[in-house]
């Protein structure tokens, strides 16, 4: 309920102190959150780090820019429509993530991390290779998702749906880990041995948190390419599964709200840094290096009350 509210003032805020710009970086705060929170399911319940996590958020995007492009191009409104779009986001994010996820759970630690890395690496190179969709450059959506005839538009919209979402997110992992699925994976994450002696398949319920994970993933690349208006290659590279890893760090492992915390940390200090030097990244690794040092439950272990599902 507290977060309902904090997250309803911010555009009474944005108005009456007419800080538009702030509405603007909310909503992409509030985006990436969701994206960190389908990556705290693996992450910090499953202790699965994954470095393809990038790619379902670039695949969710680029349905929305190839449905923009040829609604917009071609005049085939349907590819616009919002609903298709998730359907086919849906669809497609499930299909991937039971791939990688077929193949990478067979295997544990480094070797997990690094197949992972190879398939978001390949479908990063794909959208390179895609030069009718903009290649390395990117490219502009001009014709935002509909829904009914309403278009997925506007700061206010658009912050509406990226704090729906994040809450929707957040209350599904919540639910999923306190179940008895939930709390198989977090054992699993322990003990796997004594789950299996307890007649569970850790493979199995790995696979479908990888799954379930990939999905909203994709779902808020649907809502970042609709918020920014541009979709890149850059949506599926490493370095943004590395940035979402980051935020999980910063918030907290295995802590509901803790990617919240951390998406706003580490795109506040971007922000701020990025404009007093341009070798930022290293003060971002400074402070991620103090976090793991001196609050090993991450920003939200210090501020609240709510503690790491073990």
């Amino acid at each position: 309920m507290v977060l309902v509210l904090a997250l309803a003032v911010i555009p009474a805020l944005a108005v009456a102190f007419d800080a538009i710009f702030a509405l603007t970086f909310a909503t992409r705060i509030l985006i990436l959150a969701a994206a960190a929170v389908s990556l705290n399911l693996i992450l910090g319940y499953g202790g699965l780090l994954s470095l393809c996590h990038s790619t379902f958020l670039g695949l969710g995007a680029y349905v929305v820019g190839i449905g923009g492009y040829h609604a917009y191009n071609d005049e085939i409104a349907w590819m616009a429509d919002g609903f298709m779009q998730l359907c086919a986001i849906l669809v497609l994010t499930a299909g991937v993530a039971a791939i990688i996820g077929g193949i990478s759970l067979r295997t544990r630690g480094m070797y997990f991390l690094m197949i992972t890395l190879a398939f978001g690496q390949i479908l990063y190179l794909a959208a390179i290779g895609a030069y009718q969709y903009g290649g390395d450059e990117g490219m502009t959506i001009f014709q935002p998702s509909t829904f009914a005839g309403f278009a997925l538009h506007g700061r206010f919209v658009m912050y509406a749906a990226a704090a729906i979402f994040f809450c929707v997110c957040v209350l599904v992992v919540e639910r999923l880990t306190r179940s008895r699925f939930g709390l198989v994976l977090q054992a699993s994450r322990m003990n796997e041995a004594r789950v299996r002696a307890l007649g569970y398949d850790p493979m199995r319920v790995r696979l479908v948190a990888f799954i379930i994970s990939g999905v909203m993933a994709g779902m808020a690349g649907f809502l970042l390419a609709n918020n920014a208006e541009f979709v890149s290659p850059i949506d599926l590279h490493w370095t943004r599964s590395a940035d979402l890893v980051i935020m999980v760090v910063l918030g907290g492992l295995g802590i509901g709200l803790g990617p919240l915390f951390g998406a706003g940390l580490l795109l506040i200090v971007e922000e701020l840094a990025s404009g007093m030097t341009p070798h930022w990244p290293i003060i971002v690794g400074v402070m991620v290096l103090l976090v793991a040092l001196f609050m090993p439950r991450g920003l939200a272990g210090v501020v609240s009350s709510e503690k790491r599902h073990d």
